[in-house]
């Protein structure tokens, strides 16, 4: 259970950030989450839509190199300790997390994370397992 993060290298320059958004808006896709990990030259953007094939094409046609990888998107109860609840249970089957970011919703008491790790098909199980919820590509739109 997966979601299709796009990740896209985009110039770390005053206005590009805001060219890449115009071209989102004027296709009327809606970003769901959004990370930047920025170097000198180039930042990675890293994006979670709900038709990530679209938005794909999309940038392709506009001239933005990009790839897609499948992450985990994971229902994490808005308590103290809920995160190290995860984490620990990761760590403790052996499973290293990547990079993880935040992502809001108007669901009360749940935060929820984009959270890349190697094997997604273990961390899914563990997680599963225990309890935590995943979200699938085609729910995205009903986290509204």
């Amino acid at each position: 259970m997966t979601v299709k993060q796009i990740s896209v290298f985009i110039e770390n320059k005053p206005g590009r950030l805001a060219e890449f958004a115009d071209i989102f808006s004027c296709n009327n896709i809606d970003m769901r989450a959004m990370n930047i990990a920025e170097t000198p030259d180039f930042g990675i953007l890293r994006i979670i839509v709900e038709d990530p094939y679209n938005a794909a094409q999309v940038m392709k046609e506009a001239g933005y190199i990009s790839s897609v990888t499948d992450v985990l998107a994971v229902a994490v109860p808005d308590k103290p300790g809920s995160l190290l609840n995860i984490l620990t249970m990761l760590g403790e089957n052996g499973i290293n997390l990547e990079y993880t970011y935040a992502f809001p919703t108007r669901q009360k008491d749940t935060a929820y994370m984009i959270m890349r790790v190697v094997d997604n098909e273990k961390a899914a199980q563990v997680l599963l397992k225990n309890g935590i919820k995943l979200v699938a590509q085609d729910e995205l739109g009903k986290l509204y």
